[in-house]
């Protein structure tokens, strides 16, 4: 990756190397946009970032629209195949019911993290500056935004866009009333070989299908499902982007420990994949015997922590020349698969709107407007994404009530449990 001057300026300069960071920087480059990436980590995956996620026709269709078509055929092909099923069942895997998914090819489907954004990369070596943290933002005397650095360097823009996630450094500055509330849940995610010892370990009865299975106990759910790519990204890759670095990396199945954020430990052990194996089991200790056999044999190293938040609506950018985009101004609980698509459609919306307003001419008048529009049109859809997934995690998590006990009792006593208790 180059290494910018002290002062540099560009186009457009976007702060955090995420997905819709990247997808942004795809769609303004498509569009001989010059554009630049601030990433504070050291390189692209030197931490773990979620593992898998699913895509709908909202994320397919900015994927399409952001990326030249070599790269969006690529990660077509290094996904998993369409169709399939997502049954939600109580901590025994006793059903209450099922939802079924089309397998036509524009159907959603199932990318991996790492995978997706290596995709997001290609093309974009020279434009990602890692190591470069962000710390401030603040107008120009001539109607642009300078970006400051913790290295010292700084960059002036057209517009300055924060996709920095979750903690972002210049919420405050952008979206001064958009904090994010804490939902007081969390997440243990980690992932399991699908493969181990040459045998698939998930039972047929469970194949292409995602599970949430409730607990008995307010506020516990585990939630599982399996990534098998289409074609092995390896092979993908090398058909579609010869000689670009192909992930390594094979089938596996998620998994989800959500529990009220007061149960996590304070100290270290947060920070310890071990330790927080262990707090998911303990969790899970309650459980069909298949989903602590999960948590037993996942891979103790990808063991992360997530704490759900939910963004709050913010006013009008309190920067002309600045805005937010993905977790960064509308972070949401991952109920619903509404997060990183909301990201990616985010990206593909401002991306047409700052093209649009290069293409007439580029003014600061014309870039604030393409700001503020933008905003005007995420507002609706990214917060009502917040409510449906916040909405659906308090129904499914909360204290029990009447849906509860038809979610918990009712329907499942019409199953049997879709494996055996063993």
């Amino acid at each position: 990756m180059t290494e910018p001057s002290t002062h540099h300026t560009t186009s457009v300069a976007i702060a955090g190397a995420g997905l819709s960071g990247l997808c942004l920087a795809q769609y303004l480059r498509l569009r001989g946009i010059d554009v630049r990436v601030y990433e504070r980590d050291p390189g692209p995956f030197t931490r773990p970032q979620g593992y898998r996620i699913t895509v709908d026709a909202d994320g397919l269709t900015a994927l399409r629209d952001s990326l030249p078509p070599h790269l969006y055929e690529l990660a077509i092909s290094a996904a998993g195949n369409p169709g399939g099923y997502f049954r939600f069942t109580d901590q025994r895997l006793r059903q209450a019911f099922k939802l079924s998914f089309d397998a036509d090819d524009d159907a959603e489907r199932q990318m991996d993290r790492q995978v997706l954004r290596s995709v997001l990369l290609l093309g974009l070596e020279d434009r990602v500056h890692y190591r470069h943290e962000v710390t401030a933002v603040e107008p120009t005397a001539d109607g642009r935004a300078l970006l400051r650095l913790e290295n010292g360097r700084h960059v002036t823009a057209d517009a300055v866009i924060a996709a920095d996630g979750i903690g972002s450094a210049l919420r405050d500055r952008i979206a001064p009333d958009g904090a994010p509330r804490d939902t007081g849940m969390a997440g243990v995610y980690g992932r399991t070989p699908l493969v181990q010892n040459g045998t698939r370990i998930l039972p047929d009865a469970l194949d292409r299908s995602g599970v949430l299975a409730l607990g008995d106990r307010t506020g516990r759910a585990v939630f599982f499902t399996t990534m098998e790519f289409a074609r092995p990204p390896a092979q993908a890759f090398a058909r579609h982007a010869p000689g670009a670095p192909a992930p390594d990396i094979e089938d596996y199945i998620m998994w989800g420990v959500v529990l009220p954020r007061p149960e996590i430990p304070a100290g270290a052990a947060v920070n310890d994949p071990v330790a927080l194996r262990q707090l998911a089991l303990a969790t899970a200790a309650d459980h069909h015997p298949f989903i602590r056999r999960l948590i037993e044999t996942s891979d103790p190293a990808a063991t992360i922590l997530s704490t759900f938040a939910a963004g709050s609506r913010p006013g009008p950018w309190a920067l002309p020349n600045a805005a937010a985009t993905g977790d960064a101004v509308h972070a949401m609980p991952p109920f619903g698969a509404h997060g990183g698509n909301t990201a990616l459609r985010d990206a593909a919306l401002l991306g047409a709107k700052l093209a649009a307003a290069y293409a007439a001419g580029g003014s600061s008048d014309a870039i604030t407007a393409a700001l503020a529009a933008y905003r005007d049109e995420m507002i609706p859809y990214a917060f009502k994404a917040v409510d449906l997934a916040e909405g659906m995690m308090r129904r499914l998590t909360g204290s029990k009530g009447v849906q509860q006990w038809v979610m918990l009792k009712l329907l499942p006593s019409l199953h049997r449990p879709l494996l055996p208790a063993t």
